[in-house]
């Protein structure tokens, strides 16, 4: 079954007659086909998708699923889904609350002939579970971003700048492959490494750094997500204790992830790891996220999500333990629901590694 005609189906669980889809990742996740303007409209009649002239070629080429139709100044795409909506009378209509701007909202009220109810529920619950090619897309964006790692190993070492490692991992993925990056890579060095979502900077690296690599790439419209942490000529006692009570923070979590739990007990898992040995102040984020054609989707393993976990749900494990203007280390791989358990897609090594 393809994405629209799925879609088109889940129409009846929220009494609508029609969902339209304006957000650049809910139409490349219909349509699978990716594009800077377009909307699409589905019902249980038929499906449509509307793009201007830069993509329309392309686009009756690669969606077969929906009549795809062009829109133009005359003629804009939310007029066309007016009079089709009119035409066909169907009054009730979803859209995606949560991407939508409120110039956009207000444009939708004043060219659709219809009631408007939120319905972005529909397809994120669609897309927190993905399918086989979805995770054959993963995998592959997931290589090209293990091979630039094993390749980027080679040019850590003293004197290098974190700008420059973080320039060489997407030189690596965008030739081994990429369409372009997940987001933009983070890399940090030294004290810097203490900030998890901190920008790479002209820092140069030094013997005793840990330096942590988060990135990950796009291939066929889906992504991938890792982090490894990594040691420059030594370490002391206390960071190869803290790197161990990550590794094994991640390894509890994923041994508890399992089609059916909630991601709060896959966070609960891993927290309890790192309270344990003594550095529960300095675990501030989430044990992980999904990802998909967006890299932050749901579901989540966070304490906050009290939901089951779906089979099929994709999770990122990335605990980490981060002292502040000392060091941080973080581990993260990417492990999708299944079975009894979950399957690690993430073959890189883990093991602490001195360079």
């Amino acid at each position: 079954m393809g994405k629209f005609e799925a879609a088109a189906k889940g129409l009846k669980s929220l009494d609508l007659d029609a969902l339209v889809v304006l957000s650049e990742p809910n139409r490349l996740y219909l349509t699978g086909f990716h594009s800077t303007a377009g909307a699409a409209l589905v019902t249980g009649e038929g499906s449509w998708f509307f793009t201007d002239s830069r993509y329309i070629e392309a686009a009756r080429r690669a969606i077969t699923d929906a009549a795809v139709e062009e829109s133009t100044r005359e003629r804009p795409a939310l007029q066309q889904i007016g009079e089709i909506l009119e035409r066909r009378g169907l009054k009730r209509v979803g859209y995606e609350e949560t991407y939508l701007t409120v110039s956009e909202f207000e444009g939708l009220k004043k060219r659709l002939p219809a009631a408007l109810t939120p319905a972005a529920a529909l397809l994120a619950g669609m897309r927190a579970v993905k399918d086989s090619w979805e995770l054959e897309q993963m995998v592959k964006a997931q290589r090209i971003a293990e091979k630039a790692l094993a390749e980027v190993l080679n040019d850590i070492r003293p004197g290098r700048t974190e700008r420059e490692i973080a320039a060489r991992l997407q030189y690596l993925m965008l030739l081994g492959g990429a369409e372009r990056m997940s987001f933009e890579p983070i890399v940090v060095s030294g004290a810097n490494s203490s900030m998890p979502h901190g920008v790479p900077t002209d820092k140069p690296v030094a013997a005793g750094d840990f330096v942590t690599m988060d990135f990950g790439c796009v291939y066929n419209g889906y992504c991938s997500d890792m982090t490894r942490t990594v040691a420059v000529g030594h370490v002391t006692e206390e960071m190869e204790r803290v790197y161990r009570t990550v590794l094994a923070a991640q390894a509890a979590g994923i041994a508890a992830a399992r089609p059916g739990v909630t991601g709060a007990s896959i966070h609960a898992a891993g927290d309890r790891v790192i309270s344990e040995a003594g550095y529960g102040g300095y675990f501030g984020h989430g044990f992980g996220h999904s990802l998909g054609v967006e890299v932050h989707e749901s579901p989540n393993a966070a304490p906050s999500d009290t939901k089951p976990l779906p089979e099929g749900a994709v999770l990122s494990a990335e605990p980490g333990i981060y002292l502040p203007g000392r060091f941080g280390v973080r581990i993260e791989d990417v492990i999708v629901l299944k079975g009894e358990g979950c399957e690690d897609i993430t073959l890189a090594p883990k093991e602490l590694l001195i360079l």
